[in-house]
């Protein structure tokens, strides 16, 4: 009888303890935040220079989900994210005005530009537009990689041919289905042409023979914007919004944009993207 209440002693203390660790693990849980984002981010290593930091600060955990733009925000209308950090302004819009997302705010830029094989067999550095470079492209059936991912890259992309007036197809125009790592690798083994962030570009380009061929036409502008899920079309999913607002007040806050602007410099002498919440 005295081993029998000594041992329901024991459970009763050990349930006790259990019970006392209950709201920590409900608050370690609460304080992770999945973010759905780009892989150009990713491949850039940007976010290996800000998570960090602002985990530190913070005291959030955050995980991220590197795909598409397209992918991503598809992840946030299913609320498989808290927050979605992507390029691509038009798709963006419509996310919040169909109530999927919460506000947008801007966080910062760079640009698009074309690479590919060096010696310039297209002539397209001496076009005038990112159209005039495609046509000049299609006429002559140079190798083009495309990402077809649906990803922010490639919806300039295919804004940009639709622009030019032509429906690209043909054995001279491939798509990866990848994200832009993999596409400039792609294009670098079969010698071809592709669009590209400059920050991924700038981040890259030394493991490859392909060069700048053709920039600065204001149509391969490419603004990045942060969004927070919302939870009310959600509401049998943990969506953690608190987490998210805020991952959104220190991304566009003065510590995250420093951060930002300085990113890339000292190793490629210019910043891989120009922050646009703090001016």
């Amino acid at each position: 009888m005295q081993k029998i209440k000594k041992l329901a002693t024991v459970l009763a203390l050990v349930a006790l303890f259990f019970l006392l660790l209950l709201p920590l693990f409900s608050c370690s849980a609460g304080k992770e935040i999945i973010l759905a984002s780009t892989t150009s981010t990713q491949d850039s290593g940007l976010f290996d220079a800000i998570l960090p930091v602002f985990e530190k600060e913070t005291g959030y955990t955050v995980k991220v989900i590197a795909v598409g733009t397209g992918e991503a925000i598809e992840l946030g209308k299913k609320g498989e994210a808290d927050v979605i950090l992507v390029h691509s302004r038009k798709a963006e819009d419509a996310f919040v005005k169909e109530g999927y997302g919460v506000g947008r705010k801007d966080v910062m830029h760079n640009d698009f530009l074309i690479v590919g094989p060096k010696g310039d067999p297209a002539g397209i550095s001496a076009m005038g537009s990112v159209a005039e470079a495609l046509m000049a492209i299609s006429a002559g059936k140079f190798l083009f990689v495309s990402r077809g991912d649906g990803s922010g890259t490639h919806k300039k992309e295919l804004a940009a041919w639709e622009n030019s007036g032509i429906d690209p197809e043909g054995n001279w125009y491939i798509e990866t289905g990848q994200g832009m790592g993999e596409t400039l690798r792609i294009a670098e083994e079969k010698q071809g042409h592709t669009l590209t962030d400059r920050g991924t570009w700038l981040a890259q380009k030394d493991n490859f023979t392909l060069v700048e061929l053709f920039w600065g036409d204001k149509a391969l502008f490419n603004p990045y914007g942060v969004i927070a899920v919302n939870p009310e079309k959600h509401p049998g999913l943990k969506i953690n919004y608190d987490g998210a607002i805020e991952f959104i007040k220190w991304i566009t806050g003065e510590q995250a944009q420093a951060i930002i602007k300085e990113f890339g410099i000292d190793k490629y002498g210019e910043p891989l993207f120009y922050p646009d919440a703090v001016k």
